[in-house]
């Protein structure tokens, strides 16, 4: 329990920086409200009582004042409605924004190169801490902090009233909120603490497999698994009904006990002043006063509960993405190489996270400014690894790294729900339509986007969905050609197209890149053709190297995939 309320540090600390004064006026504002009720109810009690009284003689009926009551009760009237609106729309425009803030400091940090890669493994995890976390941090503040600071604040108030009525009663009155009524939403948020843990993992995977369910059908029937992945969303379902029912075991019996709690402060109060009142004490204006005081007073507690249940899941969210609210360091430091040089890598071990062993066990590796590099080798070998390397987008766990800024070509490049024009310019988005059709054309689709009925305006559907996987592959290719860096990292770029257009395709990218370093994993051997020198990969080592011109050379290109 500890440890996940320190989790809860980062986020309250990024709340206050972005919307600290909006977020303070707003529970000032549920401060003021729930005073201003209390008040109007004590207040009217007390003058209905009073005038009911003061009617029974004509002497005290003449003297008595109804003006400044009646004031004082519209004035709290008016009063709490006008606070109540204003805490509405101040803490829920607070809210929202410092969520809006939320996100944006979490997008940053998993835009992050080594965030990235890591995520890209789980998009449905990144889509759950976006969505469902942030969206739980929402009862942060609106169910949980505001009202506690009410409630205690409310438990103040009532202890000062009571006491005019009698100092003991007041005393009592505020120990009995105090340790019944805050103590009952602690131990709810205590109990509920697993139950809103399980909830919120069972929620997670009823959606993610219900959209490995929807996305993945076709391949479930080709292998006989769509019974049990139907079995699996059943399982989730079961647990998340589970938790819910837990959930609402809990949420009734504090109900209960807050209805209990009530009644029996509210029996005490009765009593106490009827004793008064028969001791002459007080007369029975007070006590009515003292009545509804002690009526009212656990309704700020009440609102605790639901935040009190959501806590679990609250703190489950704050656990997980706290650690990406402070500023994320780059994967690696990567130094400018020497000039002359696009990089240099000299014993680098590295290898992804989680891995029993590094994939690249210390290697070295350096490329000419202007020279094309191809490093080959059989699949799972390093050479992707390698690439992702020099990208930035992991980190050597030893070795030294200098490398010139970069732009990278995966072997699965993200396509959006958006125009041609619009996949493109993420690139370049200051790029006109001239230099996207020229971008378009060196990839080999300019003919193709322009045969579209509305050419580079055309909207692609999710993941690029409308263009051929081959078109897709020449669009993601086109979209890197935008990018002006001193080095191209390329990985497999013409894999999916057939051997005409891919030729065509190799020329003309060979032809952009003059004056820039390519470095081109690949394992077929029209992309390989183009490069000054080859290195074969194996077991993470450089096993051979050739120079354009040699034997080496043409022995390497021979072990290549033809056309």
């Amino acid at each position: 329990m500890k440890r996940s309320l320190t989790a809860l540090i980062p986020v309250i600390k990024l709340f206050w920086i972005e919307r600290g004064a909006s977020l303070a006026l707003g529970a000032g504002l549920s401060a003021l409200a729930m005073l201003a009720g209390g008040g109007l109810l004590g207040l009217s009690g007390w003058f209905i009582t009073a005038s009911a009284f003061a009617g029974l003689a004509v002497t005290s009926a003449m003297v008595f004042d109804v003006f400044a009551p009646s004031a004082g009760i519209r004035m709290l009237a008016i009063g709490r409605t006008a606070t109540r609106y204003g805490e509405r729309i101040v803490t829920h425009d607070a809210t929202l924004k410092a969520l809006a803030a939320l996100r944006e400091r979490l997008f940053r940090g998993w835009a992050a190169p080594a965030a990235a890669s890591s995520m890209i493994r789980r998009p449905a995890k990144l889509l759950f801490r976006l969505t469902n976390d942030v969206d739980a941090l929402d009862s942060l503040y609106l169910r949980v902090l505001v009202p506690a600071v009410v409630a205690v604040l409310a438990a103040i108030a009532v202890t000062i009233a009571l006491c005019f009525i009698d100092p003991m009663l007041g005393g009592l009155a505020g120990l009995w909120l105090v340790t019944i009524c805050l103590g009952l939403s602690l131990v709810a948020a205590r109990m509920a603490l697993k139950p809103g843990r399980r909830r919120a993992h069972a929620m997670e995977a009823l959606r993610a497999r219900s959209i490995d369910l929807v996305a993945g059908q076709t391949e479930l029937a080709m292998v006989a698994q769509l019974q049990a992945q139907q079995q699996t969303i059943a399982e989730a379902d079961r647990r998340l009904t589970q938790a819910d029912d837990a959930l609402n075991r809990i949420d009734s019996a504090v109900a209960a006990g807050f209805s209990l709690a009530s009644t029996l402060l509210l029996t005490a109060t009765l009593l106490t002043v009827a004793l008064l009142a028969k001791a002459g004490t007080i007369g029975a204006p007070a006590a009515a006063f003292a009545l509804l005081i002690a009526f009212a007073a656990t309704e700020p507690f009440a609102a605790m509960r639901r935040g009190a249940l959501e806590l679990g899941r609250t703190l489950l969210a704050a656990k997980r993405i706290a650690p990406r609210l402070s500023p994320v360091a780059t994967a690696q430091k990567i130094a400018v190489p020497e000039a002359g040089w696009a990089f240099k890598v000299e014993n680098a071990v590295a290898g992804h996270e989680g891995a029993a062993r590094p994939v690249l066990p210390g290697l070295s590796l350096s490329l000419a400014i202007g020279e094309r590099l191809a490093v080959v080798g059989p699949s799972g070998v390093g050479k992707s690894t390698l690439l992702a390397l020099l990208a930035g987008e992991i980190a050597a766990n030893s070795g030294s790294i200098a490398c010139l800024s970069t732009a990278r070509l995966t072997q699965r490049s993200e396509l959006f729900q958006d125009t041609v024009r619009g996949n493109l310019q993420l690139a370049a988005p200051d790029a006109d339509d001239s230099r996207l059709l020229e971008a378009l054309a060196t990839a080999g689709l300019c003919e193709d986007i322009e045969a579209l009925p509305h050419g580079l305006s055309t909207r692609l559907g999710e993941g690029g969905s409308g263009l051929s996987g081959g078109q897709l592959r020449q669009l993601a290719l086109a979209r890197l050609l935008l990018r002006e860096t001193p080095i191209w990292l390329l990985d497999e770029p013409t894999e999916g197209l057939d051997a005409k257009t891919a030729r065509a395709v190799i020329e003309r990218l060979a032809a952009a890149a003059a004056g820039r370093s390519l470095v081109i994993a690949t394992h077929i051997r029209r992309e390989a053709e183009i490069a000054d020198r080859i290195v074969l990969l194996d077991g993470g080592q450089i096993t051979a190297t050739a120079r354009r011109g040699t034997p080496e050379f043409e022995t390497l290109l021979a072990r290549l995939r033809p056309d």
